[in-house]
């Protein structure tokens, strides 16, 4: 790790990171009071993330990312881009996601994650019955869930568990609506090597009714 990086996450991250408290208070995270919360797991690099940021200063942005390195990734473009409305979760999503408040999200984005392809480890998924029932608690009605993999097992698993719950309908009307990617959308490097190596994307969006 680059030492600059290394000293974003001693003295940076401590500003910016989310606990998980048994309520986190989402709106006094923030210096500014957010118009809305958007949240998105597993942001890799933080490509995505820091675009939607700097696109939407008025929204309020929490991402949750596991490893050390896209951590300080992050860190370094939240610096470079003096961004104040970005807030970090190194570590687990779904703890952060039960010490959400009901309804204090507006958008969550799943993008890439680890599709967990042998049988005997799809349990795994980050998508599950139980997770979208978290997901129906966390959003606001009219929120979204966007969602986007390049494994089309891993699609097909995760518009199974939404259709299976009657809190989101999906609102595709034909295939565009999930092959091409929503309009503000910024690519990432994950999905530039699915691209490259012949693997079509899936964007899905589901609504919280």
């Amino acid at each position: 790790m680059r030492s600059h990086h290394a000293a974003l996450l001693r003295e940076l991250l401590p500003q910016v990171e989310v606990g998980v408290a048994p309520r986190l208070d989402c709106a006094a995270l923030f210096p500014l009071q957010p118009r809305e919360i958007w949240l998105e797991v597993g942001f890799g690099g933080g490509e995505h993330l820091i675009a939607q940021a700097l696109a939407h200063r008025d929204i309020g942005f929490i991402g949750a990312e596991p490893f050390v390195n896209g951590v300080a990734k992050a860190l370094a473009s939240i610096e470079k881009e003096g961004l104040d409305n970005v807030r970090l979760r190194a570590g687990d999503a779904g703890a952060l996601i039960e010490a959400l408040p009901d309804r204090a999200i507006s958008r969550l984005f799943i993008l890439y994650p680890d599709p967990w392809p042998k049988r005997r480890h799809k349990k795994r998924r980050f998508v599950s019955a139980a997770s979208v029932r978290q997901f129906s608690r966390i959003l606001r009605p009219g929120g979204e869930v966007r969602f986007a993999t390049d494994i089309d097992d891993y699609a097909g698993w995760t518009l199974r568990r939404f259709l299976d719950n009657p809190d989101f309908a999906w609102p595709a009307q034909r295939a565009d609506d999930w092959r091409l990617p929503w309009p503000d959308w910024r690519e990432t490097r994950y999905e530039a090597k699915a691209k490259r190596e012949g693997r079509r994307p899936v964007y899905s969006t589901f609504v919280r009714v």
